[in-house]
């Protein structure tokens, strides 16, 4: 924190800041190479820095444990682990403190992320055993995962989805301007540049389209926003993909009001991934009301269930087709789509139910505790 990477971490940032507003006491364990300054204290949330080892694969393990040792010998009353893989050591405060609740965030599947070795995804595979196994409370953040916990690891998760706040968009474009856009003339994707994530797609079919319908893309950019994560050979690729494509903007991590406006101005959003759990950065682009497609990923289906905002993932051919026909669509049937899109990020995905369920869940949990010791008492 303040987080400027990532989905998970984001939903930790919002999550954490609502819950000490909730009365809660929150300890956030961060890395210091992470974010570009160090707090100790964010709105109220208490931020760690602990030790780690700045590799792809040790990174996040070593500091979970040594996060994990202190937060025991801190005496937390609940330990809340987000995702599979800092979840591979919750069994150490059962074990060795069980007067501590755990708690887990079971927020995608990331075994199945193409960055991972085969060594990796077997640990991450033993992560989503031990998040449904040794945690007192496993979360779901979508309704496929707390099926995927149910049918494969005989888990009831508590389905509590990720979340998003409602913004105001800015007529502003100063920004995007600087990057020679203009409002309602671009195509936005916003991810980590990483495989799964499906960038590659998304340019080949632009590149495609352009073949085809030449017409269609005059005067139109495709922006693409985010870096890699340990990924800097496929990032490589997808400028080399790029060259010579002029309309294609690789602008980097963007924030604040950069990314603001990006969101503000855009014709329609793309997220071409093959696997998620639950995408912030959909949630994100539908908050803002934009029109969206995306692929057919089951995850996406639950949020977006339209088949004409969808493309048959990985079908380079499929997302061609659907960009031409969202560049030949007329503006008041996009932005039915995106006022749609926010009606049901305003019905579902906002902080309020999920900050009170994750609440009850943790004053759920407190009260068991206190009962288990009155009873061994």
């Amino acid at each position: 924190m303040p987080a400027i990477h990532g989905g998970v971490e984001r939903h930790v940032e919002g999550l954490s800041k609502r819950l000490v507003q909730c009365g809660l006491d929150v300890t956030v364990y961060a890395r210091k190479w992470y974010s570009p300054e160090m707090h100790t204290d964010i709105d109220g949330v208490q931020i760690r820095y602990i030790a780690t080892i700045h590799t792809k694969h040790l990174d996040t393990i070593i500091h979970t444990l040594l996060s994990t040792v202190d937060a025991m010998r801190r005496k937390f009353d609940i330990i809340h682990y987000h995702g599979v893989g800092p979840s591979l050591l919750s069994w150490i405060p059962r074990v060795f403190a069980p007067h501590i609740r755990v708690v887990t965030t079971f927020h995608s599947i990331d075994r199945k992320h193409q960055k991972w070795n085969i060594l990796a995804r077997a640990m991450l595979l033993l992560g989503e055993w031990t998040a449904c196994t040794f945690a007192h409370r496993t979360i779901a953040v979508s309704k496929t995962i707390k099926q995927y916990a149910r049918d494969v690891y005989d888990c009831e998760a508590d389905y509590i989805p990720n979340a998003v706040s409602i913004p105001e968009p800015t007529e502003n474009s100063n920004e995007i301007r600087k990057w020679s856009l203009t409002p309602g003339k671009y195509l936005l994707m916003v991810s980590r540049l990483i495989p799964h994530k499906g960038a590659h797609y998304l340019i080949d079919a632009w590149k495609m389209l352009k073949e085809k319908s030449p017409e269609l893309v005059q005067g139109t950019k495709l922006v693409i926003v985010g870096d890699g994560y340990y990924t800097d050979e496929y990032v490589d690729s997808l400028h080399v993909s790029a060259d010579g494509n002029h309309d294609i903007v690789f602008m980097g991590f963007q924030s604040g009001e950069t990314l603001h406006q990006l969101y503000s101005h855009a014709r329609a959003m793309v997220h071409p991934s093959d696997n998620e759990g639950l995408p912030i950065v959909v949630l994100e682009g539908m908050s803002y009301g934009l029109p969206m497609l995306v692929s057919d990923i089951i995850e996406h289906r639950d949020l977006i269930p339209e088949k004409h905002q969808q493309f048959r993932a990985g079908s380079v051919k499929d997302l061609c087709k659907k960009l031409a026909a969202y560049l030949r669509a007329d503006m008041d049937t996009l932005q039915a789509f995106g006022e749609k899109h926010k009606e049901i990020i305003v019905g579902e995905y906002e902080w309020t139910e999920v900050v009170s369920h994750t609440v009850a869940l943790y004053v759920e949990e407190q009260a068991r505790r206190n009962e288990h010791i009155f009873a061994t008492q």
